[in-house]
């Protein structure tokens, strides 16, 4: 989000990279998830999508330059050996690093190690007197002990021969410097990665990019917000009845305030043209559900009704609802008309406008009392009676109360619940007149009239 909203500011270009050389971890699925949900969201991207395993002899070359270089070197240590280092550190209360035992082996003890068939990794060798220094757009001077980055670094996977998958840490500083990137903006838990990848820019004579590290989303009990909190992508929120827009902008104020601090809803064109690191927070936000609803239900409730129906007709489908929705486009705004106004996440506008596209309707206990109490079948008949004698050309659900009203002499306000209960099947929900109005339109009062009257004769 800040990456695009840092290009479209300055008129830069956003590029879309996807770093999968770590292949268990990747999938098509997962690419394709991605590329969704950020079109979803607006962030279009001005180049890409690049993928970092079609570049995988680019970055063999230049481990290999590394190699020839002497900045780099072959690791035999097995896996049981490091798993023994890490014991006598944890012995000794000291923090895990490599102990750099491979920097200098000479050709025969390679040799040797080749016969008995080890594998091998390429490390990156780190010169622990330097200090690594860089004024972060976010966090501005920082100062990284190179004895702080655990021992010469990885940057090849194992192998028994040639060189192998490059890491994370190594692909993407080959990339950005082929790529001419100008700016990385990532999260804080990056700026260890970022001191062994300043490394690894000087190591190719490479230009260094500007670093903004910002601040994390936390979960409500101040922890990195992660999947045990419920949400896994950006197609959950879609799912769980999100719009974009009211994502992009909950998503821009965890960490970001735009210049006016009182102001809460704006777009991301709006939130571009203002948008700097010096409004970024350097402490990690938490992520309140209740905010992110208020700010959904407000770009609801502000929706034109057409948009509102092009939003929930795939949600009504998937629920399973047939509907003439092309067709009758008229009587669908006033379905949304009554419901939006009620909507916190679109995803509700499935449960609140059951009843109108159901034939029969389960009756409550409560509705089922209602119906039985004296006068309420009678005055119902009599609404019946009244509705297939109707010969005007416009419905009035009030004048056709009134005269019952009249008829009977019974209580305008036990008829409406009544009235509720027979066409609803429940006591509660959106205004009744508007309700019965929506249901004569489509033929479905008389219906559930004919189906409450039977169930409690």
């Amino acid at each position: 989000m800040f990456n695009w909203l840092f290009a479209r500011h300055h008129g830069g270009s956003f590029i879309l990279r996807i770093e999968d050389t770590d292949q268990e971890r990747s999938s098509s699925e997962h690419t394709e998830n991605i590329l969704t949900g950020l079109r979803w969201l607006g962030l279009d991207w001005d180049e890409g999508p690049f993928f970092q395993t079609q570049n995988l002899q680019i970055y063999k070359n230049s481990i290999q330059e590394l190699l020839d270089k002497g900045l780099a070197y072959r690791c035999y240590t097995t896996p049981e050996e490091l798993d023994i280092l890490r014991e006598s550190q944890k012995a000794r209360n000291e923090a895990p690093r490599y102990d750099n035992r491979h920097r200098n082996l000479t050709p025969e003890r390679e040799a040797d190690f080749q016969a008995e068939g080890r594998s091998f990794v390429i490390r990156f060798k780190i010169d622990e007197t330097r200090e690594i220094i860089w004024d972060d757009l976010v966090r501005g001077h920082i100062v990284w002990r190179g004895s702080d980055l655990g021992g010469d670094m990885v940057i090849a996977r194992a192998v028994q021969q040639g060189i192998g998958q490059p890491l994370y840490n190594f692909a993407v500083v080959v990339d950005d410097i082929n790529m001419q990137i100008t700016h990385i903006i990532r999260g804080e838990d990056h700026i260890a990665n970022t001191a062994k990848q300043i490394l690894l820019y000087e190591a190719f004579n490479g230009n260094i990019p500007e670093f903004a590290h910002t601040p994390l989303i936390l979960n409500i009990e101040g922890r990195k917000l992660s999947k045990r909190d419920g949400v896994t992508s950006i197609s959950d929120f879609q799912r769980m009845g999100f719009t974009a827009e009211a994502l992009v902008n909950y998503m821009i104020l965890l960490g970001w305030s735009p210049l006016d601090s009182t102001q809460e809803i704006f777009t991301l064109a709006e939130a571009a043209k203002q948008f700097g690191f010096e409004r970024v927070s350097k402490a990690g936000a938490k992520f309140d559900w209740a905010k992110l609803d208020w700010l959904n239900s407000q770009y609801i409730h502000n929706y034109p009704v057409d948009k509102v129906i092009d939003l929930l007709i795939p949600l009504w489908l998937e629920a399973g609802y047939k509907f003439d929705f092309s067709g009758e486009r008229p009587w669908l705004k006033k379905l949304v008309t009554l419901i939006a106004p009620s909507l916190n996440h679109l995803i509700d506008g499935v449960a609140m406008s059951q009843l109108f596209f159901t034939r029969d309707v389960d009756f409550s206990e409560e509705a089922k009392e209602q119906l039985k109490q004296e006068g309420v079948i009678s005055a119902l008949q009599e609404i019946l009676n009244g509705l297939e004698s109707n010969t005007v050309s416009f419905f009035s659900g009030q004048e056709i109360i009134k005269k019952v009203v009249k008829k009977q002499g019974i209580k305008k306000g036990l008829i409406m619940r009544s009235l509720r209960a027979a066409l609803t099947g429940k006591m509660h929900g959106p205004d009744l007149m508007q309700s019965w109005d929506l249901l004569h339109d489509i033929d479905l009062d008389k219906t559930r009239l004919k189906a409450a009257i039977t169930l409690i004769s």
